[in-house]
């Protein structure tokens, strides 16, 4: 990234041994919660889960519910349909684990089949390049992750206290580092998959069936076998990164090239930029440590923060620093205070020198340099046509808040099917149709326009790159809206944008609650769900997500946007535009900006 120091809110002075203080950890000795002695008792994520899946309930108990998120899937209940004394509509929610957002042909044309049958006819494209299901019910749920095991995909790990989905730039382009950064993270993920609870997880969907264990590449098994040795080794044979007790929390990853930042890099636990030479052959990354988005209202104590640089590293000791940082967070994250488990408090709380420190002294033996120069970072996209290679095309299609349904969803089925296309997922919930040839380009030209789709190279500016997270009615974190609303509000800003005759774009962001699912905090203008059709008002991130926004409102009625950032956007305007939104409203300083919003309130 170009903002190579990183921009973390309330960073720390680096604190002296005498001075620090260590939050309960498996470094410490801590006593275990009862949500950490579950994980413990579970047989590697097996139990309660196993005999659950055998009654005839609706929906599944505390416990379960809390190992079922390592297995891909959350339980959550349709709000719009509850009545006083029935039972709750309960569904489950089922999230892929797709590195780089990559979807052959057989899987995407599986989950399409599994949508309409067993779910709510709708697939859902993550923030995290993942397709996720809604709407399948408790009874179905074997037959459906089954089925997507034996179409060659897999939900481990997409959810829950592990390594989650690895990002990449969705692009198949066979130039520079790209194709290093896509099989990176795919090695990264392989790496970070646990070994016991793949075991489990075999057990449970596809009844054990090992022909469809991870086939991890020559260095990639290399890697695992070292999991059993030095501070990385949990202790635990069977299962030697993770433990019986796995995480405190949730970890992210992802990898990008230099100045194509479509993975939001700083706002990862992990994020990599690869370093390739002339050929292609990746040289080595530099590293940024800390990110994450997460926080809970009224908790001061919770907050977003950008990742800190961490250093260079050569590309044959990647594998494992990735093991060692994810051992370190295991082993001194806060397993007390789930609200404070990230890496991103950890590196928060000792500073990022005693991180570097405890890293080299206990679980990386290799040399982390310092970071190679960077162009700037923009948001790459990949929409409209690009080639791949000689007579091998893709096309970047626009997929607001990333549903797919109705005929756009039975038009795109029938193109896979056809051609047998690949799909790719952005971070930006879009979809890539993949390897066209050029005899099929036409068609497939065709049949998009049809479809509504003449151009997708042209979205609406302020829709190129706004999303949303799923909120209500599904969501059991959700206090408003969200990706329902999403168009109605892009519209108003549009109209607002139209009225003033401004014609630059801002990055526009929503999520329902503050858990930050969609990465408000990393916009120019941000709405935080903080009550039915309130929202926190976030501003002054960046076009390139290289800042994070400040709060400048809390719960601002939905209906007083316009009139609360009129005076920012005359002002903006009045300035020349020169610079974009946010960076207009970090250099217009925090007193000012504040002044101005309160005054339209």
């Amino acid at each position: 990234m170009s903002v190579a120091e990183g921009q973390s809110v309330g960073q720390v002075e680096q604190k002296s041994p005498e001075e620090r203080t260590f939050s309960p950890s498996i470094a410490t000795g801590a006593e275990r919660t009862k949500f950490e002695q579950l994980k413990a008792d579970s047989d590697y994520l097996k139990d309660p889960l196993a005999a659950e899946l055998q009654n005839d309930l609706s929906h599944f108990s505390d416990g379960a519910v809390q190992l079922l998120k390592f297995h891909g899937s959350y339980q959550q209940d349709n709000r719009e349909n509850r009545q006083k004394g029935q039972d709750k509509d309960w569904q489950m929610m089922l999230r892929l684990r797709s590195p780089a957002g990559r979807i052959p042909a057989g899987l995407y044309l599986a989950m399409d089949e599994l949508a309409d049958r067993l779910g709510n006819g709708t697939l859902r494209a993550t923030t995290r390049q993942a397709f996720q299901m809604h709407g399948i019910r408790k009874g179905h749920l074997k037959e459906v992750i089954g089925t997507i095991v034996r179409s060659m995909g897999s939900t481990l790990a997409a959810c829950g206290d592990i390594n989650r989905n690895v990002m990449a730039p969705a692009a198949p382009f066979e130039k520079g580092g790209y194709p290093a950064a896509r099989q990176l993270a795919n090695d990264i993920a392989d790496v970070l998959s646990p070994q016991a609870a793949e075991g489990s997880y075999l057990d449970l969907w596809v009844d054990g069936d090992l022909s469809y264990r991870i086939k991890p590449s020559r260095p990639v098994k290399k890697a695992r076998e070292r999991q059993q040795e030095g501070g990385v080794f949990s202790g635990d044979a069977k299962e030697p990164l993770y433990g019986g007790t796995y995480l405190p929390r949730k970890f992210k990853v992802a990898v990008t090239v230099p100045g194509d930042n479509s993975v939001d890099l700083l706002t990862q636990d992990i994020g990599l930029v690869a370093f390739a030479d002339a050929n292609g052959e990746l040289r080595g990354c530099n590293v940024y440590v800390g990110g994450g988005m997460g926080r809970t209202h009224n908790k001061e104590e919770t907050f977003a923060r950008t990742a800190d640089p961490l250093g260079y590293v050569a590309a044959e000791h990647i594998f494992d620093l990735v093991q060692a940082i994810l051992a370190l967070q295991r082993d001194h994250g806060d397993r007390n205070n789930r609200r404070h488990a990230r890496l991103k408090y950890l590196i928060h709380d000792q500073g990022i020198r005693w991180f570097k420190d405890e890293l080299k002294a206990k679980y990386f033996l290799h040399p982390i340099k310092g970071l190679r120069l960077e162009p700037k970072a923009k948001l790459e996209d990949y929409l409209g046509w690009h080639r791949i290679s000689a007579g091998k095309w893709f096309v970047g299609i626009p997929l607001l808040c990333g549903r797919l349904s109705g005929d756009l969803k039975r038009g795109l089925r029938q193109l896979v099917e056809t051609y047998q296309l690949e799909i790719r997922l952005t971070p930006n919930q879009d979809l890539l149709l993949c390897n066209i040839g050029t005899a099929q380009r036409a068609a497939v030209k065709e049949a998009l326009a049809a479809l509504g789709v003449e151009t997708p190279e042209t979205p609406d500016q302020l829709a190129r790159h706004a999303i949303a997270c799923p909120a209500l009615p599904l969501c059991g974190l959700a206090v408003t809206e969200a990706e329902r609303i999403l168009p109605d509000v892009l519209a108003r800003l549009d109209a607002q944008l139209r009225r003033l005759e401004i014609e630059k774009s801002i990055l526009v962001r929503m999520t329902g609650c503050p858990n930050g699912c969609a990465r408000p905090y990393m916009a120019e203008l941000g709405l935080v769900g903080d009550g039915v059709n309130q929202y926190q008002l976030w501003l002054g991130g960046t076009p390139n997500l290289s800042r994070l926004a400040e709060p400048y409102l809390e719960r601002m009625p939905l209906e007083k946007l316009e009139s609360t950032i009129e005076p920012l956007l005359k002002g903006w305007k009045a300035a020349g535009g020169r610079r974009s939104f946010g960076d207009y409203v970090a250099k217009l300083g925090r007193q000012s900006v504040e002044e101005l919003v309160r005054s339209a309130v």
